[in-house]
């Protein structure tokens, strides 16, 4: 029999063999195989560790914890982590133990629980679905352990903390679908507002930058912006708990000068073992410094540290701030309803990450929540990737004439880059089609199937599927590639949804589409009259 008690010192050997068991000796937090930082754990106010034993043989045959200070004091946040099951114990039900105990043991202790749940394998994140987490995120190659690893993240509520919550966040178009996800997975009403105006931050002034030293602490402390007042940027330390804390925390200040005088600040915590960059709180005496900031942080991420992936969470009452974010190349990656207290409500939050490299992901094994989580953040990463190259090929097409050049980003943004071989079919006819393909090298051949003879040729710069695109109906045709082809593909479900935030799109977009056919149509009539 297995029973579930609070660690002691005594466990701390086993505790550290069971790691050992599990990861061997590539499990990132160096801390799990320090027996003096496990025992600092074990007895810590701020964590909770947890053993399962074995009571015949008194054998320690898992561990889990809990970090009960992942936000700030008042923020009541706590992270469900280091779960680890000896293999010869598996399948007995014991990490799910463990974590039923643990939310029973913290249930009054915190307002929000988070998990950031491995996929490879997905067992922690089909447990912590099943013991009332929801869904809230996923975090591509976020996590170095052999290699980089994504994560899901989920969130669990406790008593009356949701509502506290305050209600119509503003978000960009970028985080709506994700915002729109979460919200539902945590049961409550979807009711964040699109902001399509908001401006990024502008880019302004010459600025000297350093790292904090103890002569730019007082100045900061002046700046309210930020550190106490309008809070954009969130974090489990703040400038105000105090330098010698700072430090402890192994917190870091880029510090921006203009003129001598202290402009503002950016903080972040730099993990080399971890390969990453974690901003959590930005001040600023004015406007013009914000983005200057954080560009010179993501600069140095890239050119000194080699960094691979930094994260922040930002308000997501803050659009301008998130604007400027996805302007400078973070993506949003999970968005996680009354996560920070502020006054006398809980704010949601927006987690933005930049990944170095493209993400290369599988999402087949994952949950249908989690996979639906999934693909809407990957898809801003791979639109992110293509738009560039669909925005320089498709200039000046057809399909997007009228459209202004915010209009124009939204649309390319939405689709994808695909290429086809010589001979390879695009679609056949009677084929289910829900997408359309704008041709942006090469031709196509169009067949009708009772006959193998070419009834026309749609070239560079004209669409494939429009019928398709709009109805959702089979194919009439079959297309054929008759050279190397690259296609930008726009799907069914990604222009409704765009159509929906934006009809203005959608006028000159159907408009175009019924050019196009016309013309199309009028080739095809030709073709038939000269046989």
């Amino acid at each position: 029999m297995i029973t579930i008690r609070e660690a002691t010192g005594r466990d701390v050997p086993a505790i550290r063999e069971t790691f050992l068991a599990c990861y061997g000796t590539y499990y990132t937090d160096p801390r799990i195989y320090n027996e003096l930082q496990l025992t600092r754990l074990v007895y810590s106010d701020s964590s909770l560790v947890l053993v399962a034993e074995e009571e015949e043989t008194g054998r320690i045959v898992g561990t889990a914890s809990v970090d009960l200070e992942v936000g700030a004091y008042s923020d009541l946040v706590g992270e469900f982590g280091r779960l680890a099951v000896h293999p010869a114990f598996r399948r007995q039900e014991v990490a799910k133990r463990l974590l039923s105990e643990r939310l029973e043991r913290v249930r009054d202790r915190l307002q929000v629980g988070l998990v950031e749940a491995r996929l490879d394998p997905p067992y922690s994140l089909f447990n912590a679905e099943a013991h009332g987490f929801a869904v809230v995120g996923f975090l591509p190659m976020s996590w170095l352990l052999q290699r980089r690893e994504s994560l899901a993240l989920l969130a669990c509520y406790f008593g009356d903390t949701l509502g506290l919550r305050k209600n119509h966040p503003r978000v960009i178009p970028e985080v709506h679908a994700l915002a729109h996800l979460a919200l539902e997975n945590c049961a409550l009403r979807p009711d964040a507002v699109v902001d399509e105006d908001a401006p990024a931050y502008p880019s302004g002034g010459s600025f000297e930058f350093q790292e904090l030293t103890a002569d730019g602490y007082a100045a900061l402390l002046r700046i309210e912006r930020g550190r106490v007042r309008h809070r954009e940027v969130f974090g489990p330390v703040r400038l105000h708990y105090g330098l010698f804390k700072l430090q402890a925390r192994r917190s870091r200040y880029l510090i921006a000068r203009q003129g001598g005088q202290i402009a503002g600040a950016v903080g972040f915590t730099h993990d080399p073992l971890q390969d990453s960059v974690n901003i959590f709180e930005l001040i600023a005496l004015r406007d013009e410094v914000i983005r200057p900031m954080l560009s010179n942080l993501v600069g140095a991420c890239r050119e000194q540290w080699g960094v691979g992936y930094l994260e922040v969470d930002v308000s997501a009452y803050e659009p301008r701030m998130q604007r400027t974010l996805v302007e400078l190349g973070f993506m949003p990656v999970a968005y996680i309803p009354a996560l920070v207290f502020h006054e006398v409500e809980r704010l949601d939050v927006v987690k933005m990450s930049h990944l170095m490299t493209s993400p290369d992901v599988s999402i087949d094994a994952l949950t249908p929540r989690a996979k639906e989580m999934a693909d809407a953040v990957l898809r801003q990463f791979r639109s992110r990737e293509v738009h560039p190259r669909i925005a320089q090929a498709v200039q000046g097409l057809p399909l997007f004439g009228g459209l202004n050049a915010e209009q124009f980003n939204r649309l390319a943004g939405v689709c994808r880059l695909t290429s086809f071989e010589p001979g390879e079919v695009v679609f056949r006819q009677g084929q289910a089609g829900h997408e359309m393909h704008v041709v942006l090298q090469g031709e196509v051949a169009i067949a009708l199937a009772d006959s193998d003879a070419v009834v026309g040729v749609v070239r560079a710069g004209e669409c494939l599927g429009e019928m398709s695109l709009l109805t959702a109906a089979a194919h009439s045709a079959t297309a054929t590639a008759l050279s190397p082809i690259e296609t930008a593909v726009l799907g069914h479900q990604d222009l409704a949804e765009l159509i929906r935030l934006r009809p203005d799109i959608g006028l000159h977009l159907y408009k175009n589409l019924a050019v196009g056919m016309g013309e199309k149509l009028k080739r095809v009539d030709a073709s038939l009259v000269r046989r």
